[in-house]
């Protein structure tokens, strides 16, 4: 896996493209909303925005190190191809048990209504394995949810620990602010 999803909460403005860039991204007949919506494809995505307050929060898979996911499920159904890889689920080999959706701690694997079928978020495989980001991440008009290596998050906290312990010294060393 090339990176993860960061979500940064004060840029959702809960407009749903996350969903709906998802949903067209795992359509089995068609790659664009309107061929979706032409084709009169049922689509489900598999980020979820949950509504805290004020905020909204696009919820979706962390693709745990020790998935307990993969380590509840009776056939091979939540699998992934590796270590670092994304946790995928196989359609074909899930017997519809939920053990998985009462399992994830973050309460975001689902089923989809009036099917047998759940619904989690994969990374998009498909779209890493063409070079391109997840779904969401490509259309989020705010970049509320981006596509980051670890690396870069780990920097960039970093870097605004160093600005703020700058502004801390700076206001240490006014006059009148001793200690």
């Amino acid at each position: 896996m090339n990176g993860v999803l960061e979500v940064i909460i004060d840029r959702c403005l809960g407009c749903h493209t996350c969903e709906l860039e998802c949903a067209v991204a795992h359509s089995r007949k068609s790659k664009t909303l309107v061929e979706t919506v032409y084709n009169r494809e049922r689509v489900y995505p598999r980020i979820i925005l949950e509504v805290d307050g004020d905020d909204v929060i696009p919820m979706h898979c962390r693709h745990c190190t020790n998935a307990p996911c993969i380590a509840v499920c009776p056939t091979t159904a939540m699998s992934r191809a590796g270590v670092g890889e994304p946790v995928v689920l196989n359609l074909r080999e899930c017997i519809g048990c939920n053990a998985c959706v009462i399992a994830c701690p973050f309460g975001v694997i689902r089923a989809i209504p009036g099917r047998k079928a759940l619904a989690k978020c994969d990374l998009c495989v498909d779209r890493l394995e063409e070079g391109n980001i997840p779904a969401c991440a490509a259309g989020c008009p705010t970049q509320a949810i981006r596509f980051t290596q670890l690396e870069d998050i780990t920097a960039e906290r970093r870097a605004e620990t160093i600005r703020e312990f700058r502004v801390s010294m700076v206001q240490s060393a006014e006059p009148g602010n001793s200690k």
